[in-house]
């Protein structure tokens, strides 16, 4: 008998257990005055405009994608279930983060960014599904994605019932290293082990940009702010997985093999 989907789903119950742990530990606090962006900026009355108008970065990737996927569907070409509901949310999770880091950027406050972070759960699920299904067990990535899902939404309610973030950083750095992890079993699995260094990349250097708000605001001459930035790099995380759908979704995932070498 096959042990894919026994690691699968002991992957599984160990970001359950993560969750669970999170939401249990000692509180984390969210930084004093996270709202203070650098970008105060006015452009045609639009408040914060280049912290706003940088969303249409996650706009243009999640409207790429299902049109993607509508092509390989008029083509006849229909992606096997769970990558199909994964990409989708996915895409449609980008959209929704347009929509609601845009809300946010215009007036920040709890309760916008309250809306921004139940809007970016979608796509967290649906690029860590997809990796999971493609690279690993596609029977377990369901359970991945429903955990995501769940575990996004209650960590965001959480926080604004209590103030803990620990539970909403628990999901993202358990989501990274979950995605390296993935990265290193070999085979074709799309996106490739280089797509999903790729991804790391781009969110890695997002976080980075985005602490240096400040500092990059003053370097450019208030042209541009870190948060900006992070806005842009974060939607480019997406080009791989789109890569990945305009050349072909691999018909069947590959056999893992664990190794401490990435390859594609």
């Amino acid at each position: 008998m096959s042990d894919k989907p026994s690691l699968g789903f002991g992957v599984f119950f160990l970001l359950l257990f993560l969750a669970l742990s999170s939401a249990w530990a000692a509180p984390l606090a969210q930084v004093a005055h996270y709202h203070a962006f650098a970008d105060q900026s006015d452009w045609l009355g639009l408040p914060h405009a280049g912290d706003v108008l940088s969303n249409l970065g996650f706009a243009l990737a999640g409207l790429c994608g299902l049109y993607l996927m509508a092509q390989r569907e008029t083509r006849g070409d229909p992606l096997p279930a769970i990558e199909a509901a994964a990409l989708a949310l996915f895409f449609g999770g980008l959209l929704l983060t347009a929509c609601g880091s845009t809300w946010y950027h215009l007036a920040p406050d709890d309760q916008r960014l309250l809306i921004d972070r139940l809007c970016m759960v979608p796509a967290f699920a649906g690029v860590l599904s997809l990796v999971f299904a493609q690279r690993l067990d596609r029977r377990s990535a369901w359970a991945i994605q429903g955990l995501v899902l769940l575990w996004g939404g209650v960590a965001a309610l959480l926080w604004q019932a209590n103030g803990n973030l620990l539970p909403w950083a628990a999901l993202q750095v358990s989501g990274m290293l979950l995605l390296a992890g993935l990265a290193l079993v070999r085979g074709p699995g799309l996106p490739s082990a280089t797509g999903v260094v790729a991804i790391l990349l781009c969110y890695g250097l997002a976080k980075a940009f985005e602490m240096a708000d400040a500092p990059i605001h003053a370097l450019t001459g208030g042209w541009l702010s870190g948060h900006s930035l992070k806005h842009w790099m974060a939607a480019a995380a997406a080009l791989p997985v789109l890569q990945a759908l305009r050349s072909g979704l691999a018909a069947r995932r590959p056999a893992p093999h664990w190794s401490g070498a990435l390859r594609s």
